[in-house]
């Protein structure tokens, strides 16, 4: 290995941020906090309730909206808590959009638990934020932190700067 390649490898792994470096990374997602108690909006071509199970479930150009948050999704599982006092779980399948300010990512499924906050998205997970992608396994939202943690293959492609664009 040549002098050079040595340094331009060194150079390429000192200028990525450490979590990207490691099995999972941990970003900053949406603009802010989401507020977890703010009222869940849904919007669907179709809905089925089932009062023996407490669910609902929610077909056909699904758009849930929270606070600045916005999720997407052919199929919508809504899953009430046992006393009925409001939703516990979303579980969102067939290709998931989330949007959270300029961030957006994308998933073959994701479950949101609205008391904690927390959202889990996985299968070919895709985090858009700016001109930046990164690709991996699953991405775990924490909406009250407005922090992700991408796991699992993570991948992403860093353009330095006045780089092709």
């Amino acid at each position: 290995m040549t002098h050079s390649f040595r340094t331009f490898i060194a150079l390429i792994l000192f200028s990525l941020p450490l979590p990207v470096l490691a099995q999972g990374a941990q970003i900053a997602f949406g603009n802010t906090a989401q507020d977890s108690t703010l009222p869940v909006e849904v919007t669907a071509d179709n809905l089925d309730v089932n009062q023996q199970d407490g669910t609902a479930v929610f077909t056909g150009n699904v758009l849930i909206g929270q606070g600045e948050m916005r999720l997407s999704a052919p199929r919508v599982l809504v899953v009430y808590k046992s006393d009925q006092s409001g939703i516990e779980q979303l579980q969102a399948t067939g290709g998931v959009t989330l949007v959270s300010g300029e961030d957006a990512a994308e998933a073959s499924q994701a479950d949101y638990n609205v008391d904690t906050g927390l959202i889990e998205m996985e299968g070919d997970v895709l985090l858009v934020q700016g001109p930046n992608a990164l690709t991996g396994d699953k991405m775990f939202v924490d909406t009250r932190a407005g922090t992700a943690r991408v796991t699992g293959r993570v991948k992403t492609i860093l353009q330095p700067e006045g780089g092709a664009q």
